[in-house]
Order: structure tokens, then C-alpha cells, then sequence
């Protein structure tokens, strides 16, 4: 997984992804599955789902002989910018048409929000996908950035609570969007997640909220509350300084370029963050019941 990745330059997107790339042959990994965590497109992605950066900036950055498995996306703030038309809108179409010529692409964006379960074949996670922009208090636009409708985010808020009533088979439940609930980066907490979702992450125990929005890696873990909180933002956009020390709120939070790695078993998770070269960084597990054990 990564996020913050579709850079106007991409040469460190470019290091990242070479550093995934080596890392998974290295180590003999299979991947099933790409999870992009928004900022998927910085500036201007000109022709939409026709752009040729679909072509050099995701096709072959993460190529399909290395990663042949479904590219889950969400959408982070510089998706919903307007560049001059609605990149939101290009994302979902190159979802549903392809690449040019009709023939398929990974990238699996069904809707602003989404479930699935994974894998396919005897599911071990529930994956739910969300869109984190909100709105503005007094409902105003900023300038080419817009966001979700106050009616759209009462949708979403609403279709996350069924879904996590819903029955299920899998031993783990994550969500994923692009803003972080809680971070110690520049961004630091959200009030509005930490209003709207959390307190639904704590009644359905959610095991896992993975997010970028914040240049650098994280992992968060607060006293009492159930969910693990797991951050991916050094996918290729410039870095930012921490804005918590580590010590402060951990166990880790570190300004770096990289990316993450989960692979998930009946009783077990583990979690790997990584740098721009592959180099292990940080990792634990955890259990069905919540038991969470720092690796390194």
C-alpha cells in the first residue's frame, strides 16, 4: 500500500516504486492486491481517464508483471481538484472503461465508497473504502478544491453504520480512506473523522484505519480504543516534518519516503512499513482479539 504518490514530478514516486518493486522479489511476494490511499493525481491530469500519466505514472510504475492483482483507490484532496475538470470524475471513469483502447486496468475504483472483502476465495478482511473530504463547516467551496456535499457525506456517514452491522465471515475488519483519523504529522487529528467515525470504529471494533494524507509513515495505538491506526503518505510527494514527536503518541512516526506492506492470516496480521529502498522500518502484528505486538 501507499498513498501520496501521483507527484507533478515524479522522480521520487519513481524511487518508491522501484524500491517496492525490489522488495517484492526479494522477499518472494505474491502480491494480491494494490491499496492506493489518495492524492492519487497532483496538478493537472489533462485529458481525464484518457491522460497518458495513467500510462507512465501507474501502469508502468507499479507494472502488471510485478503487481498482476486489483489496484484498490480512494480519493484524497488533490483528487478533488479541479485541473481544470473534476479529476474525481476521471478516476471513476478510467474504473469502468480501461485503459485506451477498452483493454482492462487494475485500477478498482467502483464508487466514492466501497466494501469488499478479501481475497475472493475464503475472504480473511473486510476491507471498507471510504472518501474522507468533507465539507466545510459553513459549506463553502475553496477556490479549484472541492470536497463531498453535505447531503453525499450524510449518505456516506449512514452507509458506513449498515455496513458495519452487516455479518461477517472475516476474522479482521480495516478501513481505508485518505485523511487520518489521528496523525502526528502537520495535518495532526481530524475533528470531524474523529466526530463522525471514531466513535463508530469503537462500537463495531474496527481493527485497522489505514491513511496517508501526511508525507511520512505511521503507527498510532491509544489506550483503550480498538483500532489500530496505520499511516502510508511517502509514496512520492515532497515530505513533511513531524508535528508530535514519536515518544509523544506511538509506537512509530518517522519522515520518510516508503510504503507498507499487510498480509493477513486467520489469526494473525502483520504490518510492515518500509522505505524508499524496501528496507524494513517498523512492523507488528495483530490479533483477532486485538492483541497488538511490536516487531521492530
Amino acid at each position: 500500500m501507499l498513498g501520496d504518490w501521483g507527484y507533478d514530478d515524479p522522480a521520487a514516486q519513481s524511487q518508491v516504486a522501484s524500491g517496492l518493486r525490489a522488495y517484492v522479489k526479494q522477499h518472494v511476494v505474491h502480491p494480491q492486491a494494490l491499496l492506493l490511499l489518495g492524492d492519487n493525481w497532483y496538478g493537472e491530469l489533462a485529458g481525464g481517464a484518457h491522460s497518458p500519466r495513467w500510462q507512465t505514472q501507474f501502469e508502468q510504475m507499479y507494472p502488471v508483471s510485478d503487481f498482476p492483482c486489483p489496484a484498490y483507490a480512494v480519493l484524497g484532496n488533490h483528487d478533488y481538484q479541479r485541473w481544470p475538470e473534476s479529476k474525481v470524475d476521471a478516476e471513476l471513469e478510467y474504473a469502468k472503461t480501461g485503459r485506451p483502447g477498452g483493454s482492462p486496468t487494475r485500477w478498482t475504483m467502483p464508487a466514492r465508497w466501497y466494501r469488499f472483502e478479501f481475497p475472493a476465495k475464503d475472504p480473511r478482511i473486510t476491507f471498507i473504502a471510504l472518501d474522507s473530504n468533507m465539507p466545510r463547516a459553513d459549506g463553502k467551496e475553496n477556490g479549484r478544491d472541492f470536497t463531498l456535499t453535505p447531503q453525499q457525506q450524510a449518505e456516506q456517514l449512514a452507509w458506513l453504520e449498515v455496513e458495519l452491522k452487516r455479518p461477517r465471515t472475516t476474522p479482521f475488519l480495516a478501513v481505508i480512506a485518505h485523511h487520518p483519523v489521528y496523525s502526528d504529522g502537520p495535518h495532526g487529528d481530524h475533528p470531524v473523522l474523529i466526530r463522525d467515525w471514531d466513535p463508530l470504529f469503537r462500537k463495531y471494533h474496527v481493527d485497522l484505519f489505514m491513511a496517508g494524507h501526511d508525507h511520512d509513515l505511521q503507527h498510532l495505538e491509544f489506550a483503550g480504543h480498538p483500532t489500530s491506526f496505520f499511516l502510508s503518505g511517502g509514496g512520492g510527494a515532497d515530505l513533511y516534518s513531524l508535528k508530535i514527536e514519536p515518544a509523544q503518541r506511538g509506537p512509530y512516526a518517522q519522515k520518510v519516503y516508503g510504503f507498507s506492506h499487510i498480509s493477513v492470516a486467520a489469526r494473525q496480521m502483520t504490518l510492515r512499513h518500509l522505505d524508499g529502498q524496501g528496507r524494513l522500518v517498523h512492523a507488528f502484528t495483530r490479533t483477532p482479539e486485538g492483541k497488538v505486538a511490536i516487531l521492530s
